[in-house]
């Protein structure tokens, strides 16, 4: 693989979620990424986040098999995982006899709720590490239950705590020649993610009102909006001058309704007449009015349309590896530039341990 990661050497201790996530980003960017998975362990083409890298079939359970872990680690930059706390350390890979071996390694754990803390041993998903983060509150409609938005914001932050804090220690150890352990949480990135949301309940312009502010779809200007085709269109003309833009391609420039846009009091109102608006043409007529306008206007494309969108094609944002169509590496370097991600399992996880200078025989 290209990209400016290539000579990077990382461990991934199979799993699902955020760890899976990194271990893309890192492998897209160049890394050479191992991952040890359980024996007889299927690798589809589907598997999206499976990506560029080798996959090492090792039964932690067999005797040795931590020696032949550890072995591996040793050669390692970095190590993911993300089990339960207790769980490396049962398996023999605690970081105290890792980092000891390799005192270079920087050993990051991804987990829900942190290595510390009374729910750190508890079983959760996404919709759980969102919910104490205060970010699930905020999702969904007025008087309505919070929506679960598919696992995107604990996804995002869980794997953007584990990359930024990978690539910091990495930065550190330039100087300091020593690895580290870097404890990322779900909950953490969440709150992260939330700083501004945060900041704007402290300034007083974000209430706990769900769907009841500008960026909840409270307004009636910054909201999706069904068409006469049953397909959505998204607006977000926060602005004045792109709420002008927007009055004026939808044909209520005149209409005095409009004119107090931050009116809170008038936006269930408002939001009833732009309903009205946008139902008198189909998506495509509303796209041919306002795409590319600074009206802040896009269509609400599904997953068979968005890679198919012409500024998608025009950037190359999508590809597809064996009838799979997924996104490309990103983002995107004026040197180093990533490559094309290979399929799940096409590297070979011999000529990989070769390279790093691993013995054969710890294949086994």
């Amino acid at each position: 693989m290209a990209g400016p990661l290539q000579g990077l050497k990382v461990v991934e201790m199979m799993g699902t979620g955020p760890v899976a996530f990194c271990g893309m980003m890192l492998a897209d960017m160049g890394a050479e990424v191992l991952r040890i998975c359980r024996p007889g362990t299927q690798h589809q083409a589907t598997d999206v986040m499976g990506r560029g890298r080798s996959n090492l079939e090792l039964d932690m359970r067999a005797p040795g098999a931590a020696e032949q872990a550890q072995a591996i680690i040793a050669a390692a930059d970095v190590l993911i995982e993300g089990f339960r706390p207790g769980v490396m350390e049962r398996l023999g890979l605690a970081p105290e006899p890792c980092m000891a071996r390799n005192p270079r390694l920087v050993y990051a754990r991804m987990s829900g709720w942190g290595q510390t803390g009374p729910l750190s041993k508890a079983a959760g998903h996404d919709i759980n590490f969102i919910a104490l983060s205060g970010a699930l509150h905020g999702i969904g409609r007025s008087g309505e239950a919070p929506v679960p938005p598919l696992n995107l914001v604990g996804f995002g932050g869980g794997a953007m705590v584990l990359v930024f804090g990978i690539m910091a220690a990495l930065y550190e150890r330039s100087s300091s020649g020593k690895g580290q352990m870097i404890d990322a949480a779900i909950t953490d990135g969440t709150a992260l993610l939330s700083a501004m949301p945060y900041g704007a309940k402290a300034a007083g312009t974000l209430s706990n009102e769900r769907g009841e502010n500008v960026l909840d779809g409270g307004a009636h200007f910054y909201d999706t909006y069904a068409c006469a085709d049953g397909r959505y269109v998204a607006v977000g003309a926060i602005e004045p001058q792109f709420y002008a833009l927007l009055r004026q391609h939808c044909g209520i420039a005149d209409d005095p309704a409009f004119d107090d846009q931050l009116d809170r009091a008038r936006w269930p109102e408002l939001k009833v007449r732009l309903q009205a608006v946008f139902r008198t043409k189909t998506r495509d007529e509303w796209c041919s009015l306002l795409e590319g306008s600074d009206a802040c206007f896009s269509p609400v494309l599904d997953w068979d349309e968005a890679p198919l969108h012409p500024h998608n094609q025009a950037r190359g944002t999508f590809y597809s590896e064996g009838g799979v169509v997924q996104p490309m590496p990103a983002p995107r370097f004026s040197r180093t530039a990533a490559g094309r991600p290979l399929a799940v399992g096409a590297v070979s996880a011999e000529k990989v341990l070769r390279g790093w200078g691993v013995a054969q025989q710890v294949v086994g």
